[in-house]
Formats: structure tokens, sequence, C-alpha cells
């Protein structure tokens, strides 16, 4: 795999309340456009992988806050596979306000791999290129460390 760099982007108007401070829905939200981009980044995005009949469910997710992230900061999403056993996978976010110099928001979220009639997939045997990559990707930090 090639190097990536983090997910970054702006916080938009219509994502912060009436304090310009972005609800905290959004970081939920941010974990997954990083996520969908990570999948892009490593060749297999969703349109490839739903083209195989391959979904991705989320099984679970959690946030924890530190600072916030107001309207117009940058920000960027570092994520590590920490989890992947062929079926499920679990990923961690670190959310950096790149305007404050601030870790923002630590997360987690839960997956596993679904056919689209919902079954359980084990992509070991059913979808090898996945599990490969999948399984390159567990531990690696260079998508997780702060630059």
């Amino acid at each position: 795999m090639s190097e990536i760099k983090n997910f970054k982007r702006k916080a938009f108007y219509y994502e912060t309340d009436g304090m310009r401070i972005a609800h905290h829905s959004n970081y939920i939200r941010w974990f997954e456009e990083a996520r969908i981009w990570w999948l892009e980044e490593i060749g297999f995005g969703y349109d490839k992988m739903e083209a195989e009949g391959v979904m991705i469910p989320v099984l679970s997710v959690g946030c924890k806050y530190h600072s916030p992230v107001r309207f117009n900061d940058t920000f960027r999403v570092c994520l590590m596979i920490t989890e992947f056993n062929g079926l499920k996978f679990k990923v961690v976010y670190k959310l950096y306000n790149d305007t404050t110099g601030k870790l923002s928001a630590e997360g987690e979220s839960m997956h596993c791999f679904v056919s689209s009639d919902m079954r359980p997939l084990r992509t070991k045997n059913s979808h090898t290129e996945i599990y490969k990559i999948f399984k390159d990707a567990v531990g690696r930090k260079d998508w997780y460390e702060d630059e």
C-alpha cells in the first residue's frame, strides 16, 4: 500500500450551532467520511465493494470529545484498523483541529462484512482481495500518527 495522508476538510456552517461550534453528532459523520475516504485510498471503495456484493454495516460507534471544532476550522481525521478477523473489524480515530492545534475527539467503530442479503461474509474464503487489504492494514500507524 502506498503512503496515505489524513482525511482533511473544514467545518461547514450548517454543522454548527448558535455558538458556531460543531454539533457533537458531526464527529461520528466525520469519522465515517474518513473511513469512506480511506477505503478509496486503499483501492477498495464502497462502489467496488458493493459491486462485489459486499457491505460493511456499523455494529457500534463511540466518541470522546476533548476540544471543540468551530465553523471554518480545518481539521483532519487520522484512523487505524486495530482488529480484523476476516468477518469483523475495528477502526479507531483521532480528530485534530488544525486551526487550534488541539486533539478535538477520539473514537472507534466496529463493523462486519455482509452480503447484499445481510448474511455474514468470512472474507478469507469469499473475498480474498478484501481479506488481504484489511489484514495488511491492521496496526498501520502511518494513517493514525499525528503529522
